[in-house]
């Protein structure tokens, strides 16, 4: 009698904990086929998401997810969903997974076949396919970004927590190296370099190809509905796409969903809705107010209509500023390049200007920017000052937090 879902699931559970704790994959997998036989890909994403619910911390599943795919992986290519519609991001998602196994062999190939190139030859094929693949981000990122929010959404938190490990340690690889191809001097160094850093890069990035074909896609598909697909879809292209070229009936699809899902701002409930967003009006002051800049906006008509009232502010504003002529706003000296400025947004010939002063021991950055709405039409300029004494200082990196304070 075949067993039913959750059966499968405990089994499978069980077999996954007995991993962590030293079970053989060869053991695991007689176990597996045994007592389990064939298994979906939306089952496996489920028991890891299980598992991460009853405790097990997302670094031993990222641990093991390499043995979890191997050991499922029979049975997933076994119930792999059928091609999706080309214009559906999965579908494209796919097509980038194509070049990316090309790259990987291309790559695997040279280190295979490294003998029949001169070194210098070598050294130069590998720093240009390594250059190539470190398109592999803007895929991660697409899916990051986008694929996990929307899983999230559906209570499954799974890919971000384990996955996204793991797209960090194809970064990490990737770039250790490029680092290393570049650093070795004969083919000695190579050679280390090649079982060190670039098998294990070859062997995360293919594996990240199986797990994503195998079970982050199909168990997407399942999950999300029609309308995720088309924000999906619409957002994609701020990210963009590597590898590949965007069909040209997507390219249109696009544009048509832009026209057709173009949200306006709505104020209902005490918040504001935004296309990104929604803040209740005391978030919304406290927000603007908390920006490490001050700025000033002045609508079409030429009158100040708003500023900010946070401790960055550098230049005096009083309240009573609101409702005036922006021209009225500057000593006469500098009402020409107020004129200027207003005058170039207006005609649509510049978006922007920019001026740096010393003022009272501060070195302060001013941009002008002109404010359009999505026909490009004139709505207001925004001046926007901050202090950047302290940025210019910066070097190098910072990554972990002082905690001095």
């Amino acid at each position: 009698m075949p067993l039913d879902k959750q059966a499968k699931k405990e089994i499978m559970k069980d077999i996954i904990r007995k991993l962590h704790q030293g079970l053989s994959v060869e053991q695991a997998k007689e176990r597996f086929e045994k007592e389990v036989g064939t298994i979906t890909s939306t089952e496996i994403a489920d028991i890891e998401q299980s598992l991460i619910n009853e405790g097990l911390s997302p670094e031993e599943i990222k641990k093991f997810c390499n043995v979890h795919a191997l050991l499922f992986q029979s049975a997933l290519e076994q119930s792999v969903s059928a091609e999706a519609f080309p214009s559906h991001p999965v579908y494209l998602f796919r097509l980038e997974n194509r070049e990316i196994e090309k790259l990987a062999g291309s790559i695997k190939e040279a280190v295979e076949q490294r003998q029949k190139y001169e070194f210098p030859d070598l050294k130069q094929r590998l720093k240009e396919l390594l250059l190539q693949l470190k398109g592999v981000e803007v895929h991660y990122e697409r899916k990051e970004q986008l694929l996990f929010p929307f899983l999230e959404k559906q209570g499954f938190f799974g890919p971000s927590k384990v996955m996204w490990g793991k797209d960090n340690e194809v970064r990490d690889l990737l770039k250790k190296a490029s680092s290393d191809i570049e650093a070795v001097a004969d083919r000695q160094e190579l050679e280390t370099c090649i079982r060190e850093t670039l098998n294990p890069l070859i062997e995360e990035v293919l594996g990240m190809v199986f797990k994503e074909e195998n079970i982050l896609f199909p168990t997407a598909l399942e999950k999300l509905s029609a309308t995720d697909w088309v924000e999906i879809l619409w957002e994609s292209d701020e990210i963009g796409y590597v590898f590949i070229e965007k069909p040209r009936e997507t390219e249109a699809l696009v544009k048509e969903l832009k026209t057709a899902l173009l949200e306006e701002p709505v104020f209902q409930d005490g918040a504001v809705s935004l296309p990104t967003g929604r803040l209740r009006l005391t978030e919304l002051m406290q927000v603007l107010n908390t920006l490490p800049v001050d700025f000033t906006f002045v609508d079409a008509e030429d009158t100040v209509g708003y500023f900010t009232d946070g401790a960055a502010r550098i230049f005096h504003r009083t309240r009573s500023v609101i409702g005036r002529k922006v021209q009225n706003c500057h000593p006469p000296q500098s009402l020409d390049v107020v004129e200027k400025i207003v005058a170039s947004f207006k005609e649509g010939k510049r978006d922007s200007f920019d001026f740096w002063i010393n003022h009272r021991g501060k070195f302060v950055y001013i941009r002008y920017f002109a404010v359009r709405d999505k026909e490009k039409r004139y709505l207001g300029a925004l001046e926007v000052t901050q202090d950047v004494s302290d940025i210019k200082k910066l070097e190098g990196e910072k990554r972990l937090i002082d905690e001095r304070g």
